[in-house]
């Protein structure tokens, strides 16, 4: 899967490079692991020096990235594949910028909390069709058992729609309107952002870290023009619905 890029003859042999131990010291793996991963063709072999084996700020890269790819969830054959679009001549910096696209874009990250916390936080006990209803809505999420990742800010609201009768089909259905649209919504906004503003500050020799800076401020402006946009929409047809029902 992976093809390594000539290395200039100008290198020094040794400079910057790690040892096997230094490596999985500066990533948290283990050498099994990583072996494993250079098995199956996530990251290049190391680079011989006689009998010894080093590797370089590429292997940490693409290893930090694999880490990154596993904390969302992926599998590894979806890391594959993820990987294998990556150019054998991307540098450190490129794949540093593949890594901050994968930034999360929660405007809150989950609390995790026990059925008892939740409970207290709720103000009562809630039955597990209450908790199906909260799940759907996007407050609560199951992780393990006993165990929950609760949107707090939103708990109140969807509290509150509980006790007005809020049905649960309702919930189930809003849900996968808002997960479709929701992955169209992403996928454009992310081609625009891999062919329009990635480019144009990569080409400005931007580092990884001010880019993920730009992501991060970009983060709060997405999400207030998606609500705008879901006000605005919700008006009009809201209007058209009213100019239709008195012709």
């Amino acid at each position: 899967m992976y093809e390594p890029a000539p290395e200039p003859d100008s290198v020094h042999p040794l400079r910057g490079l790690l040892t096997l131990d230094e490596l999985t010291r500066r990533v948290g793996l283990s050498v099994r692991n990583v072996r494993f991963y250079t098995t199956r063709g996530l990251v290049p072999p190391p680079i011989r020096r006689g009998r010894s084996g080093y590797y370089s700020p590429d292997h940490v890269a693409r290893l930090e990235l694999v880490q990154e790819l596993q904390g969302h969830g992926f599998t590894l054959s979806a890391i594959e594949k993820y990987v294998s679009g990556i150019p054998a001549t991307a540098t450190p910096e490129d794949i540093a910028l593949h890594r901050t696209m994968l930034a999360p874009w929660e405007a809150e990250r989950p609390v995790e909390m026990s059925r008892k916390e939740l409970t207290a936080r709720a103000g009562r006990e809630l039955s597990d069709g209450e908790l199906e209803t909260l799940g759907a809505l996007g407050i609560v999420s199951p992780v393990k058992r006993g165990r929950w990742e609760v949107a707090t800010s939103q708990l109140s609201v969807g509290i509150g729609l509980l006790d007005l009768g809020f049905p649960a089909e309702a919930a189930v259905a809003a849900a996968d309107l808002y997960a479709a649209h929701g992955r169209a919504i992403a996928q454009e906004l992310h081609e625009l952002f891999r062919t329009t503003v990635w480019p144009a500050y990569k080409e400005s020799g931007t580092s990884p870290e001010r880019l993920r800076e730009v992501v991060e401020r970009l983060k709060p402006l997405s999400i207030a023009s998606l609500v705008s946009a879901y006000e605005a929409a919700m008006d009009e047809t809201k209007r058209e619905n009213i100019a239709r029902r008195t012709r």
